[in-house]
């Protein structure tokens, strides 16, 4: 089972949404790209923000957008 949940990380992600602006991510796919992204970015040589020793790159993206290090952006930005 992965921790945090779907919801917890889109509530992390959406939590600098300001009331009435779309949220930045409204579907677990946008996670699961997000994260899948970062994982590759992690195994092609890429510092990982939080401690990765001994994790795989795809529990060190979850844990990085856990804790807000890294941000999923809009199409805009």
């Amino acid at each position: 089972m992965l921790h945090p949940s779907y919801s917890d990380l889109m509530k992390v992600v959406n939590s600098e949404v300001e009331e009435g602006e779309a949220p930045v991510v409204n579907s677990r796919y946008s996670i699961v790209m997000a994260t899948s992204k970062r994982a590759r970015q992690l195994i092609g040589g890429e510092e990982a923000y939080v401690d990765a020793e001994g994790k795989k790159p795809l529990s060190v993206a979850v844990e990085e957008l856990n804790e807000s290090r890294i941000k999923i952006l809009n199409e805009e930005d």
